[in-house]
């Protein structure tokens, strides 16, 4: 009898499972999100408390280390295997969730720029696809590196510089994107997220506004190197969260724009849920994305390309963006009138 009063359905101990289960990637999400987020001050703190503390046998060798490696960054990075392998990263794919969608198979005798569309908030899909060893990017891409190149104000902080480099992120510069394209074989991809931080701050719900007109560097780029370029189009990105309301023209959006001219990087105000309640709090929204590689656009190498080269590539890579979007928009819950708006 005693047994018999213990004794838990079955559907009753899967959703006590499936709740512990949900519970566990919601903790290692937050740890996750906030170890990316803070981890550039604590590393500042410890380099700060060595120096205070005179640990010169510590910081020394790490400041003689450094100036020799800084510019790795620039030079494909240093990933590792066992840090893009972390289980973490599943728990972070599997939040969301984070799914690949490939479109057409591409050349690996090629190097390729994929523009990565919109940036949102966290710009989950780009790091969840191509920064960890658990989306499906090797098999739907066998043969491919894909370095995700982000501001090279990340680089600048001891110790955050390797935790970040780790997981394969590489600078954003020119010399950077140069140097992955110029590689011999083909096989390697620059993730470059276009619309960059002025594009964050336009993050939000069911709006789909990318700062794309006047980014043109990465064409130059593509033809000088003979790099194919492939839109990339991340349906949830921007679900995700959401901001205070900052209308451009509007107080707390001119004081944004003024520190992100300041600090190279945006302060959007979003909040979403919490971990333990959905009213409020930091925690993003549990919103599937769904990043979708597009159809390949041929270029042909051309070292010394004139203005309208670059022009008319640049119009073709929009009008390929937006074909992207409009054939795949009510798959992923877009209403069939919304469309994209080009800034």
């Amino acid at each position: 009898m005693l047994v018999e009063e213990f004794k838990v359905p079955a559907e009753r101990g899967l959703q006590i499972l499936a709740a512990r289960e949900g519970l566990l990637t919601d903790l290692s999400f937050y740890f996750i999100l906030y170890s990316l987020l803070f981890s550039s001050q604590v590393c500042i703190g410890i380099i700060v408390m060595l120096i205070i503390h005179n640990y010169w046998f510590l910081y020394i060798p790490y400041f003689t280390w450094l100036y020799f490696d800084w510019r790795t960054p620039e030079q494909g990075g240093r990933r590792s295997n066992w840090v893009r392998n972390w289980t973490v990263w599943k728990y972070f794919k599997d939040y969301f969730p984070i799914h690949l969608i490939k479109t057409q198979d591409l050349d690996p005798s090629h190097n390729y720029i994929f523009g990565f569309h919109p940036h949102g908030v966290l710009v989950a899909g780009a790091f969840g696809n191509f920064c960890t060893n658990y989306s499906d990017f090797k098999e739907l891409f066998p043969g491919f590196t894909a370095y995700l190149h982000v501001l090279p104000f990340w680089f600048r902080c001891p110790l955050f510089r390797e935790y970040l480099m780790s997981s394969g992120p590489v600078s954003v510069s020119k010399k950077s994107v140069s140097y992955v394209l110029s590689k011999d074989g083909g096989g390697n991809i620059s993730v470059i997220v276009l619309g960059g931080a002025e594009e964050s701050l336009d993050a939000h719900p069911g709006k789909f506004t990318l700062f794309i007109r006047q980014r043109k560097g990465f064409v130059k780029i593509a033809l000088t190197q003979g790099a194919y370029l492939v839109p990339v189009f991340s349906f949830g990105e921007n679900e995700l969260f959401k901001q205070i309301s900052n209308p451009e023209g509007s107080w707390l959006r001119t004081v944004q724009e003024k520190l992100q001219k300041i600090m190279g990087f945006a302060l959007p105000l979003f909040h979403a849920r919490g971990v333990f309640q959905y009213n409020f709090g930091l925690m993003p929204y549990r919103k599937a994305i769904h990043t979708v590689v597009g159809r390949p656009i041929p270029v042909r190498q051309t070292l010394h390309p004139t203005l309208e080269q670059i022009e008319e590539l640049h119009q073709t890579y929009m009008e390929e963006l937006r074909k992207l979007f409009e054939e795949h928009k009510v798959k992923y819950g877009i209403s069939e009138h919304e469309t994209l708006i080009f800034k």
